[in-house]
């Protein structure tokens, strides 16, 4: 897959689509699919164009929404889903201001050429959030491209990025799967931490996340954990602030790896959420957290067991 940074000519013609496209959910998936579908018959180039940073960074930074995935694994999804380029737009002020005709007749027609668009039923962008469909199709009549939608409803609900992140928050992670298509995975590397973990019996490696990622909400969750492209291991995970020692902790996310010795400093984790045990809880001694603890890892080992990553599309 290429990548362009709208610095080059892209490969044209094209058969486009635009968005963040943040966590690839299945409305994402079905929209992408088409597209790709799509140019395998016109004869044209699967392309995506993305933005980063995210749009509301720029617009409404106090408000704008945590990130449910990286660019880099956005990118990775786009490629396993069949794309042939994805141009990374970078959203800054310029962009903003920009009109959606004026979008439209720069990237989509100018860089891309574009023959056909595929577009949500709820699509809005530009200046102002002018753009929509009726102001696509009469864009393609003027420059010679066709508009496609793709509905972004299963069912009776939305798939929808802030749906994810709402169930995130509630750490339902089943229900965010639901939305995603396979479970929510953060990757982030692993920093220092104090060695509690350790001096309990379960060695830990410390998440360092990224400005702005979504996390699921306190608690214990069973995990699939893997770095690189090696194989999935099972793993038990805290989101929290560690209240058994510290009266105001920092928001934490511990890994512990079942049967695992060896050193992950500085190594990135993909760490797939698959159940939430638990919320975070204080125990009259040490020795009831360890036993909880002991539990909580059978739990996860039981709950891995049934992972099969060859099912969930973007993880195999």
């Amino acid at each position: 897959m290429r990548r362009s940074n709208f610095d080059a000519q892209m490969q044209r013609p094209s058969v486009t689509a635009f968005g963040v496209f943040d966590g690839l959910h299945l409305g994402h998936q079905a929209l992408i699919e088409h597209v790709v579908r799509l140019a395998s018959q016109v004869g044209g180039a699967a392309s995506i164009v993305t933005f980063d940073p995210h749009p509301a960074q720029v617009l409404s930074p106090t408000s704008a929404p945590e990130l449910i995935g990286t660019l880099e694994q956005r990118l990775e999804g786009l490629e396993i889903l069949g794309v042939d380029q994805v141009g990374v737009l970078s959203f800054d002020e310029f962009a903003a201001r920009e009109s959606a005709a004026a979008f439209v007749e720069r990237v989509l027609v100018g860089y891309l050429g574009t023959t056909d668009l595929v577009v949500g039923d709820d699509v809005h962008f530009g200046r102002g959030r002018e753009g929509d469909i009726a102001l696509l199709a009469r864009e393609g009549e003027r420059h010679g491209f066709r508009v496609h939608t793709s509905p972004t409803y299963g069912g009776a609900s939305r798939f929808s990025s802030t749906e994810v992140r709402a169930r995130l928050g509630e750490g339902d992670v089943r229900g965010a799967r639901e939305i995603l298509g396979r479970p929510f995975v953060l990757r982030a590397p692993v920093a220092h931490g104090d060695a509690r973990g350790r001096d309990l019996g379960f060695p830990t490696a410390n998440l360092r996340g990224a400005p702005r990622q979504k996390l699921p909400a306190t608690g214990i969750y069973a995990a699939a954990v893997r770095w690189g492209r090696g194989e999935w291991r099972c793993g038990a995970v805290s989101v929290g602030t560690r209240p058994q020692f510290y009266e105001e902790g920092d928001l934490l996310v511990e890994v512990h790896l079942p049967g695992f010795d060896g050193d992950l400093y500085d190594v990135v984790l993909d760490v797939a959420f698959l159940e939430r045990l638990r919320g975070e809880a204080v125990f009259d001694t040490l020795a009831d957290l360890v036993t909880q603890m002991t539990l909580d890892v059978q739990r996860c080992e039981e709950i891995f067991e049934k992972f099969t990553p060859g099912a969930w599309v973007l993880l195999g």
